[in-house]
C-alpha cells in the first residue's frame, strides 16, 4: 500500500504544490518589528483601526503573497511611516491563533524622516523604552522590554 501510495504521489509531481495548497489550511502572517533609531529609541505609531485606548502600537502588517517576512517589515515601516529600515534578528514566532501567524523583528532606523500615512495612522514617534506611551500594546510592550519581573 505505501509503495501504491508513493507512486501516486511521485506521479502528481507537475501538480502536488496544488494538491498541497487545497488541502492545507492557509494562514495569515501578520509582522512587526521592534526597530531602534541610533539613540535606542523605538518607533511606535498609533493605529486609527485599533480599539480606543489601545491604539499604540510597533509598526508591522501582513505579509503578501511571495513576499519574505523581511521584506514585508521594510515595506509596511516605509508605507505607514515613510522610514527606511534595515531588518536584523528574528525576535518571535509564534502560531495558533486561528489561521494566524506572528512574526517579530528587530531592526534598525536607516535613514528617512516620519511621513504618515494618515489613512491608517494616526501618529508616529520615537519612545525610549522606559518612557513608552500608555495604550501601548502589552504584547509589544513585551517585546520593547522584555517579561516584567516576577512578584517576589
Amino acid at each position: 500500500m505505501k509503495r501504491l501510495v508513493v507512486r501516486a504521489w511521485r506521479a502528481l509531481r507537475p501538480v502536488q504544490w496544488r494538491v498541497m495548497w487545497f488541502t492545507h489550511a492557509k494562514f495569515m502572517v501578520g509582522v512587526t518589528g521592534v526597530v531602534r533609531d541610533a539613540e535606542g529609541r523605538v518607533l511606535l505609531v498609533r493605529h486609527r483601526f485599533w480599539p480606543e485606548g489601545r491604539q499604540w502600537g510597533l509598526p508591522g502588517g501582513y505579509a503578501r503573497k511571495s513576499e519574505t517576512f523581511e521584506d514585508t517589515l521594510v515595506r509596511e515601516v516605509r508605507e505607514e511611516t515613510g522610514l527606511d529600515i534595515r531588518v536584523r534578528r528574528l525576535m518571535l514566532l509564534k502560531s495558533g491563533y486561528r489561521l494566524r501567524a506572528e512574526v517579530a523583528f528587530e531592526a534598525d532606523l536607516t535613514g528617512g524622516s516620519i511621513s504618515l500615512d494618515s489613512f491608517e495612522i494616526i501618529e508616529a514617534g520615537w519612545f525610549t523604552p522606559d518612557m513608552l506611551p500608555p495604550g501601548l500594546q502589552e504584547p509589544h510592550r513585551l517585546l520593547i522590554n522584555g517579561p516584567p519581573p516576577p512578584n517576589v
